[in-house]
């Protein structure tokens, strides 16, 4: 018995029914309310993360020039 065999009483049970209902208003004002704030958020994230003051970097420096001093003993 594969996989697929075994999963298809699964499968079976999630099928609507035929008299299936479409969605009423309050069910389209929740989905469209949920999923505009989650753009909504989304955008003001991408925003404030877009937007930010460059960073000054005369301050940085590079790996090349931080001396760890772990290369002296290679045990």
């Amino acid at each position: 018995m594969n996989l697929i065999q075994s999963t298809g009483w699964l499968l079976a049970a999630s099928d609507a029914p035929a008299n299936h209902h479409a969605l009423n208003f309050s069910g389209w004002l929740v989905m469209l309310v949920s999923v505009g704030s989650v753009l909504a958020l989304i955008s003001y994230c991408l925003y404030r993360v877009l937007t930010l003051p460059p960073i000054e970097q005369e301050h940085l420096k590079g790996p090349l020039d931080i001396d760890t001093k772990d290369t002296l003993d290679a045990d």
